[in-house]
C-alpha cells in the first residue's frame, strides 16, 4: 500500500511475518534488504564466535581428559606394582608360615617323645624281677636327683636307643630350619 505522495506507509516483511517496517519509497526496499543483510552478517559472526568458543571448550575438555587419562594410567601402574610386591610378600610369608607350622609340629612330637622317655625312666624297677615295672633297671629320681641332669645325659649319650629301640628317630631336614 503505497500513497501517491510518497509519504510513509507500512509493509509487512516477507521473511519474518512478525512485524511491519516503515517504507518511504522504492529506494527503501534496498535499504530494507541492506538492513536484513546486516542482521544476517551479525548473526553469522555471532554464530561463528559461538562455534569458536564451543570448539575451544571442547578442546579444553579433551585436554583435561587426556591429562586425567595419563594421571590415572600412572596411578594404575603404581597400584599394580604395589599389588605385585604385596603378593610376593604374601607368598614368602605363607611359605615361612608353612615352615614354622612344620617345625612346631616336629617340636611338639619331640616334646611328647621326651616326656614319654622321662615317664618311662621315672618308673621304679620291678621288685620281683619280672617285667611289671617297665623301667630300664634304674630309677631316674634316685640316679639323677631331680631329672635336670637326666635330660643332659640323654642328649649326650646314645643310651636313648636302648630305651626306645622301636621308635623311629626324629629327623629335621636342613631346609626346615632357617637361620637369620
Amino acid at each position: 500500500m503505497a500513497s501517491s505522495s510518497g509519504t510513509a506507509t507500512t509493509t509487512s516483511s516477507g521473511g519474518s511475518g512478525s512485524g511491519s517496517y516503515p517504507v518511504q519509497n522504492s529506494g527503501s526496499e534496498e535499504e530494507l534488504q541492506r538492513l536484513m543483510d546486516q542482521r544476517k552478517r551479525k548473526r553469522m559472526v555471532s554464530n561463528r564466535e559461538s562455534a569458536r568458543r564451543s570448539r575451544m571448550r571442547k578442546q579444553k575438555h579433551l585436554d583435561e581428559l587426556v591429562t586425567q587419562l595419563s594421571r590415572l594410567r600412572t596411578e594404575n601402574n603404581r597400584i599394580a606394582g604395589d599389588v605385585s610386591v604385596t603378593l610376593q610378600r604374601f607368598t614368602i610369608m605363607e611359605a615361612e608360615n608353612s615352615v614354622l607350622k612344620a617345625q612346631a609340629a616336629e617340636l611338639g612330637r619331640r616334646l611328647e617323645s621326651l616326656n614319654q622317655m622321662i615317664e618311662f625312666m621315672s618308673q621304679p624297677p620291678p621288685v620281683d624281677g619280672g617285667s611289671g615295672g617297665g623301667g630300664c633297671g634304674f630309677f631316674a629320681e634316685e640316679m639323677y636327683g631331680g631329672g635336670g641332669e637326666l635330660m643332659d645325659e640323654l642328649m649326650m649319650s646314645n643310651s636313648v636307643s636302648c630305651l626306645y629301640g622301636n621308635q623311629v628317630p626324629i629327623l629335621a631336614s636342613a631346609d626346615m630350619i632357617q637361620y637369620y
